[in-house]
């Protein structure tokens, strides 16, 4: 009887005689088939120990801790999900006590919540030390909390000085402090991922408001300031910038502007405005793409601003005049 198996070896496995001639026979046979069997066993448990490697070494933050600020809704909460599918500890910090909790229990075990108003300098330096003191340490940062300010652009003349002062604290204020007090607790471990979320609003003049286009303008150069510095340390620090997407505040704000339109046409307005064919800007891209970052898939890249807008920014077509 001749066994093969699927490995680096073929098993011969000898047929019994005919007859066995004696106890000690016997007892030499059983015991060689014995050896057989556990040799092949072994291999099968290394195999499938193998394959269970190869499962798991697809969650590609395992064992990762993240701090994700603004994740009880839109592309926090869709990244804080991400996150933890591939084996991260995630603290979502928002300044939403009821929603924040409620994405943490809904995320599972390893998600906790703790409130956290960017704007306050004391807070986020207290919620990077919630993560250290809940799991040793802080692996990744990802500053995405942000706001939009006024949904109709006003002039440059009429502009609100204190609401532009409000943007700017949230969106770049925040962004600086969460830069700084990550940096405090990963440059002495020589590792660690920063994010932070811009905007294609950042990119171009004319897609935003003003105060919320001049403070997406400001990530990238923070971004690149900071990654001079940081590099030095093993820490990486980059930036997304994604085209619109229908996340609740956007919906609110083009809400604003298109009053009585219901939400499913104003979707449609927001996923309208992309110019790759048969496509749109989702929460699960931007999601994606933070993963991408935060992951050692990315342990080369520093100083980047990975842009998802599919093609938005890239080109403008020329209006020739109509000759007829």
């Amino acid at each position: 009887m001749r066994v093969d198996y699927n490995c680096s070896r073929n098993y011969q496995i000898q047929p019994p005689p005919s007859r066995i001639s004696g106890r000690p026979v016997a007892v030499a046979m059983l015991r060689s088939f014995a050896r057989e069997i556990e040799i092949i066993g072994n291999d099968l448990l290394r195999g499938g120990f193998r394959a269970f490697s190869s499962l798991t070494s697809r969650r590609r933050l395992d064992g990762k801790v993240a701090l994700i600020t603004g994740a009880a809704n839109g592309l926090g909460r869709a990244t804080a999900q991400e996150f933890v599918d591939h084996g991260a500890h995630v603290i979502i910090a928002d300044i939403d006590t009821t929603l924040g909790s409620q994405v943490a229990e809904q995320l599972g075990p390893t998600a906790k919540f703790v409130q956290c108003d960017v704007a306050v300098e004391s807070e986020v330096a207290a919620a990077v030390n919630f993560a250290v003191v809940h799991h040793g340490k802080l692996d990744i940062m990802y500053n995405n909390a942000g706001i939009t300010g006024p949904a109709v652009p006003p002039s440059i003349a009429e502009l609100d000085l204190a609401e532009f002062d409000r943007v700017m604290r949230v969106n770049v204020r925040g962004v600086v402090a969460g830069i700084k007090h990550a940096a405090r607790v990963m440059v002495p471990t020589g590792s660690g991922s920063i994010l932070c979320t811009s905007s294609i609003s950042g990119l171009m003049g004319g897609l935003g408001p003003h105060p919320y286009s001049i403070s997406k303008h400001a990530i990238p150069g923070i971004v690149r300031a900071v990654a001079t510095e940081l590099c030095r340390s093993g820490v990486r620090v980059n930036c997304i910038s994604p085209a619109p997407v229908a996340t609740a505040m956007a919906v609110s704000g083009i809400g604003e502007v298109y009053k009585g339109v219901s939400r499913e046409e104003i979707v449609g307005i927001i996923n309208g405005l992309g110019v790759l064919k048969g496509a749109k800007c989702e929460e699960g891209d931007v999601a994606k793409a933070a993963l991408y970052l935060a992951s050692d898939d990315a342990k080369y890249i520093t100083g980047h601003n990975l842009v998802v807008d599919g093609g938005f920014t890239c080109f403008k077509n020329l209006e020739f005049p109509s000759l007829h």
